[in-house]
């Protein structure tokens, strides 16, 4: 019965940075892995980044990839999303997933929140 909240997201400018918080209710021994992924009305889900939870093995997607960095805080059962050099194309509600095995597939990740709006816009 673990649930995820996301939390961090707002209304930003072009360039700026932004942190996305996800905290999950209680740490459970299926849930090794954690992720990001980001979705904007009208287009297909964007798989962003996936962490291991006692690995800290990390994977990216090339939209994620060298401007956004996963991190976790495993005490508090927490995932980070740091985005940097924010761009206009980054609007999206963005979700985090937790899941058993780092994937970049978002059908391995069986709970998912109920994301957080960023918007980047001057």
């Amino acid at each position: 019965q673990v649930t995820l909240e996301e939390s961090g997201g707002g209304l930003v400018q072009p360039g700026d940075s932004l942190t996305l918080t996800c905290v999950a209710s209680r740490r459970t021994v299926k849930m090794s892995a954690m992720a990001w992924s980001r979705q904007t009305p009208g287009k297909e889900r964007d798989f962003l980044a996936a962490i291991g939870l006692n690995s800290g093995v990390t994977y990216y997607s090339p939209s994620a990839q060298g401007r956004f960095t996963i991190s976790t805080d495993n005490g508090k059962n927490t995932v980070y999303l740091r985005m940097n050099s924010l761009k206009p194309e980054d609007t999206a509600v963005y979700f985090c997933g937790s899941g058993g095995v780092v994937s970049a597939l978002a059908d391995h990740y069986e709970v998912w929140g109920r994301g957080t709006q960023v918007t980047v816009s001057a």
